[in-house]
């Protein structure tokens, strides 16, 4: 506690202007660790500003059998600390020895906890800090009979009877040096000892650090040898210097572990197991370029790489592509949605439509509905506005609910639209010297469904804003997205043909699907009054409906001998939706917000372990955000920032599902989560949207410890869990 009061009290001295340039205390205090039988080394890199605590050092191993001793710990610079007195610290470099006891010989892995605690110059103290790091323990070698355990040489030694005393330990045999021989390579150099080599093709090269990324390593020819252990093969003697390519996070200097894998033998005949030592690789900041070679192969953002198809392919390509991305999002929360609508106005046109007629008016409705898409991302692009955003607001989706409320009871027979007589009358005469008498009213009805229902953002979209954005160009952006509107409504029109081939005609039947259209109309308005309404609510309301259906459907009508198959099938699907509609009732009333899994706020879904999820920090402007970006770079932290709002439905699909994965809960651990809610569009959402492009959510961005956009890796629309894991793995990446 005494740590964190002081970090306070500092924080308002006038040193704190210096804290932006404050490193993580895993680049501050850097440290390798390398071992032989019976000791442990531990080398300590100190930046420059920083020191250690001498008496806030501690040791332990946490592998049952294998003991630590004293830790032999040089003599630190004095210096009278405002924080523990008079201390010893160490800057630069230190070496740390500790004596291991082992209980078996054969135990070769240990695992090491290291505590420590340092301070900046600037007047900032770490808090305490618990490493934890995994030490390959050679075997001991000795020729002496009586010690215990299993003597490695014993066991490698040859058939004609060679002692192991002949033979050198494996770091002995094989000593290297491993540092930066340029900005973007690394030089690892053996000095072999006499009668000893090692396998070309046994190399290995890993880091667990997010600052550099190795490429192939650069292995010089070796001496061609028969092997009594691998046949034909290539050796090194002597001297061997490897050279490993390697690409970086930043320019930005560091530390990082390398951990490298070697095997070699001696010519008398043994030879060793594989090894792996660890050793600390100085890491200057980059004063050159990387080379094209070198450099990490980022993958393009969908949005990017389809941009810069509209702007470089062919104008048909573009159209081709663009229309079949439509079909696919036809298929999403966002667009299917207007299928019952269409489908139910086609039934209100009453028995005797044709299919022509259907097609027609499916025409119509999908024209209306790709002219708007068009003109209204032709003008969020241009203008910077998102119009689609405007109408959610709450006295729109209320007022375009209730229209749907009034057609579902139109449905039901409950009322006719009629219009004065004088009117009818001057309609027919219209109407008998052309077709489509509703087509206008059709038409009214694509326009609004494109504005009100469907104001998803996907990739494909964003790439058609992007370059209307940027080049205002509005041939080849308006013609992708007009062409993706017309895919998007392509099934529509299967449907609404299908619709006016299928109905039956007058009579009970046509009744019934009119009915059933009319229930389809009251789901439209309840999950368009979702997105503004309490998710209890909205569970209330799906409860009532579908319990009233169950009822309709006949749940409670007594069967007779003489009923027949459809009144049994009526009667069967009517009792589940009863049951379905009680486990709403109960699941709204525990706090369930989600229908299709009423129960999980009753004591019935309770598993003993808790659902994973991601906690979010709320911002809203642009300054809040820059403050968050300025906390994760001091604490060396990835930050990821989602844009969500209540009426985007891909947010709350991707709420649901992705964010709710277990898997991304635990690659998004170390991730500073933020998330921007532009529900209320209002002065402050717009300016945070367009500070980065953005045309509307769901839309994700990814910032690393440098406070930088990582915008290869930015996702538009929604993502299911195992593409957004490889996303937020290499986003993530430092």
């Amino acid at each position: 506690m005494r740590i964190f009061i002081c970090i306070l009290l500092l924080g308002l001295t006038p040193a704190a202007v210096a804290f932006d340039d404050l490193v993580p205390p895993e680049q501050a205090f850097s440290y390798a660790v390398t071992a032989s039988a019976d000791e442990i080394n531990i080398d300590w890199r100190v930046l420059p500003g920083y020191y250690l605590y001498k008496h806030r050092f501690g040791f332990a191993s946490l592998t049952d059998g294998i003991s630590l001793g004293e830790a032999d710990i040089p003599p630190g610079k004095k210096k009278t600390d405002e924080f523990f007195g008079e201390s010893e610290i160490y800057r630069d470099a230190l070496r740390i020895s500790i004596p291991v006891t082992r209980r078996d010989d054969t135990a070769t892995q240990m695992t090491l906890q290291i505590k420590s605690q340092g301070c900046a110059d600037v007047g900032l103290c770490y808090p305490p800090q618990t490493w934890k790091t995994e030490v390959s323990l050679p075997l001991r070698v000795s020729s002496s009979d009586t010690t215990s355990g299993v003597d490695l040489m014993a066991l490698l030694q040859n058939s004609a009877g060679t002692t192991d005393s002949q033979f050198l330990p494996p770091d002995a045999a094989f000593p290297f040096v491993a540092e930066m021989s340029g900005d973007y390579t690394m030089s690892v150099v053996f000095d072999i000892a006499e009668g000893y080599y090692l396998y070309r093709d046994k190399f290995t090269f890993e880091t667990d650090s997010r600052l550099v990324q190795f490429g192939s390593p650069q292995l010089p020819p070796g001496v061609a040898k028969t092997d009594e252990f691998f046949g034909q093969t290539e050796v090194y003697y002597n001297q061997v210097t490897l050279q490993v390519p390697l690409s970086r996070a930043s320019p930005a200097g560091g530390d990082f572990e390398l951990r490298l894998g070697f095997q070699g033998c001696a010519e008398d005949g043994i030879c060793y197991p594989p090894m792996t030592r660890d050793t600390a690789i100085i890491l200057q900041a980059a004063s050159t370029e990387a080379p094209p070679d070198f450099q990490v192969d980022e993958p393009v953002a969908e949005q990017d790489r389809l941009a810069e198809l509209i702007r470089n392919g062919s104008l048909g390509l573009v159209a081709i592509s663009f229309f079949g991305l439509g079909l696919l999002l036809a298929f999403t929360p966002c667009v299917f949605p207007m299928v019952p609508i269409l489908s139910g106005i086609i039934v209100g046109q009453g028995p005797d439509i044709t299919t022509r007629r259907a097609f027609t008016l499916s025409a119509v409705y999908v024209l209306a509905m790709a002219i708007t898409y068009t003109a209204a991302g032709v003008a969020a692009a241009l203008l910077g506005q998102n119009l689609q955003a405007i109408f959610q607001q709450p006295a729109v989706i209320i007022v375009f609910s209730l229209i749907f409320v009034a057609l579902a009871f139109a449905m039901f027979g409950a009322y006719e639209f009629q219009m004065p007589a004088f009117m009818q009358n001057k309609l027919n005469e219209i109407s008998n010297r052309q077709s489509g008498g509703s087509l206008w009213g059709v038409a009214i009805m694509g326009v609004l469904s494109a504005l009100i229902v469907g104001p998803c953002v996907a990739a494909p979209l964003a790439a058609a804003l992007i370059v209307l954005g940027q080049s205002g160009d509005p041939l080849r952006g308006g013609l992708a997205l007009f062409t993706m509107s017309l895919g998007m409504g392509a099934p529509l029109l299967v449907f609404g043909a299908s619709a006016g081939h299928l109905l039956p005609r007058a009579g009970a039947w046509m009744s019934a699907v009119r009915g059933v259209f009319g229930v389809l109309m009251l789901g439209i308005a309840i999950w368009m009054l979702s997105r503004i309404l309490p998710d209890q609510i909205t569970m209330l309301l799906w409860a009532a409906l579908v319990l009233m259906s169950g009822v309709f459907m006949g749940a409670f009508q007594s069967l007779s001998s003489s009923s027949g198959t459809r009144q049994k099938l009526a009667k069967g699907g009517g009792l589940l939706a009863v049951v379905y509609g009680v486990l709403l009732f109960v699941g709204a009333a525990t706090g369930g917000t989600d229908p299709l899994r009423p129960l999980d706020g009753t004591r019935f879904s309770a598993t003993g372990v808790a659902t994973a999820k991601l906690d979010f920090r709320i911002i809203k402007s642009v300054a809040d955000l820059q403050q968050e970006l300025q906390r994760a770079s001091v604490a060396g932290q990835s930050t990821m920032l989602d844009f969500y709002a209540d009426w985007c439905v891909e947010c709350k699909k991707m709420e649901k599902t992705t964010f709710h994965n277990p898997s991304i809960v635990d690659a998004l651990s170390n991730t500073i989560l933020l998330q921007a809610d532009v529900t209320d569009n209002d002065e402050l959402d717009k300016a945070l949207l367009n500070f980065f492009g953005i045309y509307g959510p769901p839309t994700i961005i990814f910032f690393g410890p440098d406070g930088l956009e990582r915008k290869n890796y930015r996702v538009v629309g929604y993502m299911n869990a195992e593409d957004f894991g490889k996303t937020v793995a290499g986003a993530t990446r430092q």
